[in-house]
């Protein structure tokens, strides 16, 4: 049964579905949304501590993660996105927690290896490929502005759940019965009254 308010699934995942409904668009988000999200991790890797846990985690091999694994504010990103998404949906929420423990972990080591002045430049890299990817599929396939417009941070939050759903769809994963029903019904509704204030703007 769906959930109200901030965890209202439905209503996260039709207001993002209706910016991404064109297949084509769809296929470039699931490529560069999750590494968007890796490369960010990249540069909150070289953000202070927010606490040291250096004499907690002396089991780590020093090296390899003991001194890679930094609890900052990259760390607290994940850890929000995480739990958002496993509050969300209890399955689906935590295999897209376990993907953002991962993104941090594999982030972090690269950034270590890497250091700063090479880290950044591959992340910035990154985002102008990925972002660029899906500037263009909004204006050549969607033809509608990306949904980061009319809402940054829902649409920051949600485009990796998104994209994983639509992936976990395809297998036939829904996080209840009648969800994507529902949400399919809320997507067209949406997209209707965005093509009628369009309309009425041209008219």
């Amino acid at each position: 049964m769906g959930k109200s308010g901030l965890l209202d699934l439905e209503k996260h995942f039709a207001f993002y579905g209706a910016y991404h409904s064109n297949p084509i668009n769809v296929l470039i988000h699931t490529l560069f949304v999750w590494p968007i999200l890796f490369s960010a991790l990249i540069f909150l890797h070289f953000t202070p501590s927010v606490c040291d846990f250096s004499d907690k985690v002396s089991f780590l091999p020093c090296g390899l993660f003991g001194h890679a694994l930094v609890f900052n504010l990259g760390f607290l990103f994940t850890l929000i996105y995480a739990s958002f998404y496993f509050c969300l949906d209890k399955k689906a929420g935590s295999l897209a927690a376990l993907l953002c423990f991962a993104c941090w972990v594999g982030a972090s080591l690269l950034s270590n290896r890497l250091g700063f002045s090479l880290a950044w430049k591959v992340a910035v890299a990154a985002q102008l490929i990925c972002w660029t990817g899906q500037f263009l599929g909004h204006g050549i396939f969607e033809k509608r502005a990306p949904a980061l417009l009319d809402n940054l941070i829902q649409a920051l939050l949600m485009a990796p759940f998104f994209v994983l759903l639509e992936v976990l769809q395809v297998f036939g994963y829904e996080p209840y019965p009648g969800f994507h029903a529902n949400v399919e019904a809320k997507i067209g509704a949406e997209i209707k009254e965005w093509q009628d204030k369009k309309q009425k703007k041209i008219s």
